[in-house]
């Protein structure tokens, strides 16, 4: 029996329990719910909240506030100077260093003992559960993974304590069984210098039986170019043969697809998106034919729901396919009814099944037109396949007044492929977003309110330059896509003269 046979034992019983996420959605929320709660009824935040006399969902509401990083921050950095039992049991070492808020650089999300082992772990067991469930045929642990990383360093000269991209915790506090079956050495993933770093882990895999893939798409082919600039190949399958899957997540695949499908064109090669954050675990594609993920209901995360443009916040038994909705977690990393920032809509409520809509801060909404990132993503997605362009990367922010007193949204692209007519391509984005977006196609009538888009083309790595200077190349750092502001547009700009 092959590696993977002898692991594929080892997942079918989790195959079995997945069940309950069809039929016991509610049961094993409130689980969760009363397991976080009765957990941390000794803290600090457990005895200020009244835990120890906390029964039903509606106590839970009634005694915790909604919460953001700015309301935490001060109750985190006591923690991550060593104080314990603050927001969840124990001393927490390790923190996530995620993009920042409007007053700081950079968040800092505490990741315990707990939610790595129930909540981020859990997340990326059950990816390769659900892979081996749906592929029969997969041999992916009888070669290597390849897995990107970010970097850490020390918090505040404690012991044992770190801070730095929630991918480099993952990879320092990984059972060291699994380091078996992942390149490339822990010592590469945890560099710094992200160019340092893409060249020797390019040159680490290249030589190893590399069967799958797990990262952010845009970082993972920049490693993969390199990996084919050095072994002079066409195509991906030539280095190696036996590269059956990437697991991805991070941003959006849309803009990517068609690039990792002209790098790698073996048919038996699959695609699964993750939902996971610094903050969490949230969602896993587990239908191959379905571009929406599964809710993971079981893990240390409590979900509650705020429709956009309502005050009414909603378990998720309460939710309805279709809407808008900002998303809030509870969670064993002591986060409490916390506003992650992310939007999603639910395509399905049996299973709980939804797609990522965007960010409750990323989008353009100047002139009421509401458009969001998954508009922005479909339409990009229409306008390449109408045209025959490539999008690597892309930002767009309003032109609030011209000086002909013209109104617009301004989009800078970074193409991979550029369209032959980029005045058509522009046109094509255009209606698309009109026929997906009926605000933004009402701001467009007859050009009164909101004028045709402008596309500008941006130069060879202009968005990764600016993330360079910004101190966050590589990792998990993401271009923000959509901007209510022109902030960071008129930094690109800045750069792309």
């Amino acid at each position: 029996m092959s590696i993977t046979g002898i692991a594929r034992k080892f997942f079918a019983p989790r195959w079995r329990e997945l069940e309950r996420h069809n039929n016991e959605a509610e049961a094993l929320q409130r689980e969760v719910l009363s397991r976080l709660v009765s957990h941390a009824r000794d803290t600090e935040w457990g005895r200020y909240h009244h835990f120890a006399d906390m029964k039903t969902y509606d106590d839970f509401v009634r005694c915790n506030p909604v919460t953001d990083y700015e309301q935490l921050k001060e109750s985190i950095d006591r923690m991550r100077r060593g104080e314990a039992d603050i927001l969840w049991p124990g001393r927490v070492k390790w923190y996530a260093k995620s993009s920042g808020t409007t007053n700081d650089k950079s968040k800092f999300i505490p990741v315990s003992k707990d939610g790595l082992k129930r909540l981020h772990y859990k997340g990326g067991s059950d990816v390769v559960a659900m892979y081996l469930r749906n592929n029969p045929q997969s041999r992916m642990f009888d070669g290597r993974g390849l897995i990107l990383g970010g970097s850490h360093q020390s918090n505040y000269n404690l012991p044992g304590s770190l801070v730095g991209d929630l991918s480099a915790i993952l990879i320092e506090n990984i059972n060291p069984v699994v380091n078996c079956f992942r390149v490339p050495k822990k010592e590469t993933a945890l560099l710094s210098d992200f160019e340092v770093k893409r060249d020797r882990i390019a040159r680490e895999a290249m030589t190893k039986n590399v069967t799958n893939l797990s990262g952010v798409p845009s970082w993972m082919l920049s490693v993969l170019n390199r990996v084919m600039e050095l072994s002079g190949k066409t195509h991906l399958e030539e280095v190696w043969p036996n590269l059956e899957v990437f697991f991805h997540g991070g941003v959006a695949f849309t803009p990517y697809r068609e690039q990792y499908q002209q790098l790698i064109t073996s048919p038996k090669m699959h695609y699964m998106e993750t939902y996971n954050a610094s903050e969490g675990f949230f969602g896993i594609q587990d239908d191959p034919n379905d571009k929406s993920m599964l809710l993971m209901l079981d893990y240390d995360c409590f979900y509650e729901f705020q429709e956009l443009g309502k005050e009414e916040i909603v378990p998720l038994w309460g939710v309805q396919p279709g809407k808008n909705y900002a998303m809030l977690i509870t969670t064993s990393c002591g986060l409490w009814r916390y506003m992650i920032g992310d939007t999603v809509q639910f395509t399905s409520t049996n299973p709980y099944k939804f797609i990522i809509s965007g960010r409750t801060k990323s989008f353009i909404n100047a002139f009421g037109e509401e458009l969001i990132v998954d508009n922005a993503e479909q339409g990009l997605a229409y306008a390449c396949q109408q045209t025959g362009a490539q999008v690597l990367e892309y930002t767009a922010a309003p032109v609030f007044m011209d000086a002909k007193a013209k109104c617009r949204h301004q989009w800078l692209i970074e193409f991979a492929t550029p369209p032959e007519d980029l005045q058509r391509f522009a046109h094509l984005l255009d209606t698309h977003l009109q026929e997906l977006n009926s605000d933004y196609e009402a701001k467009r009538y007859k050009d009164i309110t909101l004028q045709h888009l402008e596309i500008i083309k941006a130069r060879p790595n202009l968005f990764n330059d600016w993330l360079k200077s910004k101190g966050k190349l590589g990792g998990q750092h993401k271009v923000p896509r959509l901007s209510n502001s022109r902030e960071i547009m008129e930094q690109l700009l800045q750069l792309n003269d």
